[in-house]
């Protein structure tokens, strides 16, 4: 049984609860309290954080956006998504924080946090109504020891927060430790011969990668880390901006304008037609010979300019990065390509990895928002969204699919491989033995769903911008009651009218009052009435 067939019979249980038409906010939240109500059913509750799965129910009612759309996988995802989100956050002393896994492991820091997932963390919990739990952990990684222990796009995270949620308060408390960060990834991997930044493989996250292996340190001049660098360059200049310190807007702005050029001049392959790493030792800046998917993060801060469009081709070919369970960390073409169930249990070289997958996606409903004339369309985020949708299921020694995540998937078989891995070694810990990737909480769901399907695209201002990029043939889809910009803000689209009762076609509501609408999906921009 797959999840579309689990969705859809629990689809058809749930219309009981919404037979009347049309659907109001009870319906929806009725809709949302029997999914949380089927996952705590499946679930073995190993570890507890603040919010137990007896209080995962109200915790949702009273914090997640209201979503629906035609395709079940996608629905029941986002709800999923936002039950295991829900896990990992931890009032401590120091505020909330968000988790990546549930039992303790030993290369965390304080209070069992990891820099490498934290802005998929804050881009979710940005969504949150409780607005201080993304506050507070963003807040948190101002004094944390460990804010470079991994490749981390802090800055822009804040400014991003910043987008959805103005806190102006937040900015100026927060700006000189984030410029205190970027002058530190300066000081230490800023490579003053050739302007660009290197990071080990495995400090971005990406360990044993095709083109981190090519050299004995793994260490590379990567899209990566240099994406981020300028991303957070950017951002320092606009929260500057903000802050009305033009000296260091212009510092920051040049910074940016300069890391720009250069990956776009020495991290691009031309004859391959994609990002690739310049590994750093002694290479005399040849690139990798391999197609990686994190080739596709510059896309996610807007530094590719249009003339790399081709790229993109690659994310639907089998012998690129297109499969049955997702996008694949490495083109399936090379030679290289493994999925191994030997040596360590975390290989970036193949495996489909949520962490990467919601990195291209958000890439993806970038480029389709900011180009034409493009080599793909708004089907192709379609496809790999309901894909990645998909891929969130277990089954059970039982022989029950359940819904789940959990680390990487080999591309073909939907297995879990990490878990796999380790679930057999005996003589490590109770952390490792016991489901150590079981709820994994470092990559996005939700955002995707509600920036890029629904469309709903943050911007400076008090201005609402919308581009969904779900299909023309789906007769409804919805978003209700999501904090933005100090308003309560809901989406609809419904073809005739029938489904949600506020008429027919694409709406845009602010506390309650439509504030703009048109007869067909496209794109809409309006300001919030104050």
């Amino acid at each position: 049984m797959s999840i579309k067939t689990i969705a859809i019979l629990f689809a058809s249980a749930l219309c009981s609860l919404a037979v009347a038409q049309p659907q109001d906010s009870s319906a929806l939240q009725k809709k949302l309290s029997a999914y949380v109500e089927k996952f705590n059913a499946d679930d073995d509750e190993l570890y507890v954080n603040s919010i137990p799965n007896s209080e995962a129910g109200k915790f949702m009612l009273e914090n997640v956006p209201l979503f629906e759309c035609p395709d079940e996988d996608i629905t029941a995802t986002y709800y999923f998504r936002w039950w295991t989100f829900r896990k990992h956050v931890e009032k401590t002393p120091d505020g909330f924080v968000v988790t990546e896994f549930m039992p303790k492991v030993e290369w965390a820091g304080k209070y069992n946090t990891i820099a490498c997932p934290a802005a998929h963390q804050i881009r979710e919990a940005r969504w949150l109504r409780n607005g201080a739990i993304a506050a507070d952990y963003a807040r948190f990684w101002k004094t944390a020891k460990h804010v470079r222990s991994f490749s981390f796009w802090y800055a822009d995270t804040v400014w991003q927060l910043h987008l959805a949620r103005p806190d102006e308060k937040l900015l100026r408390d927060l700006y000189p430790a984030l410029k205190t960060n970027v002058a530190a990834w300066e000081k230490s991997n800023l490579d003053p011969e050739n302007g660009l930044f290197w990071q080990r493989d495995l400090a971005d996250g990406m360990e044993l990668s095709i083109s981190g292996a090519l050299n004995a340190r793994w260490c590379g001049y990567r899209p990566t880390i240099n994406s981020y660098m300028y991303a957070d360059y950017a951002a320092l200049s606009k929260i500057a901006e903000v802050l009305g310190n033009e000296t260091d807007a212009q510092l920051y702005a040049a910074k940016a304008e300069n890391l720009k050029k250069l990956i776009n001049g020495k991290l691009w392959d031309t004859d391959a037609k994609f990002y690739k790493v310049m590994p750093k030792n002694g290479y005399d800046g040849r690139l990798a010979d391999v197609r990686e998917l994190h080739g596709y993060t510059p896309w996610y801060f807007g530094i590719a300019p249009k003339e790399y469009a081709d790229a993109w081709k690659q994310i639907t070919l089998s012998d690129g990065f297109k499969s049955k369970f997702g996008l694949t960390t490495a083109e399936r073409r090379d030679g290289r390509f493994r999925l191994s169930y030997i040596g360590h249990e975390c290989q970036w070289n193949g495996p489909v990895w949520p962490f990467s997958t919601s990195i291209t996606l958000t890439a993806l409903a970038n480029f389709l928002n900011d180009f034409e004339n493009r080599p793909v369309d708004k089907a192709d985020y379609l496809d790999a969204l309901k894909t990645y949708a998909a891929s969130h299921t277990l089954t059970r020694s039982d022989g029950k699919k359940v819904f789940w995540i959990d680390e990487c998937q080999p591309p073909d078989t939907g297995d879990w491989i990490t878990r796999t891995r380790l679930l057999s070694w005996d003589k490590r810990s109770v952390a490792y033995k016991k489901e150590r990737g079981k709820d994994y909480n470092h990559s996005t769901f939700a955002d995707l769903v509600i920036t890029g399907l629904v469309g709903l695209r943050p911007s400076a201002g008090n201005s609402v911008e919308l581009n969904p990029l779900a299909p023309a043939s789906w007769k409804y889809f919805c978003l209700e009651d999501l904090e933005y910009k100090n308003a309560k803000i809901s989406i609809y689209w419904d073809a005739d009218g029938s489904r949600y009762g506020r008429g027919a076609g694409l709406s845009i509501f602010a506390n309650g009052k439509r504030i703009a609408r048109s007869d067909r999906i496209e794109k809409l921009s309006t300001k919030i009435p104050r």
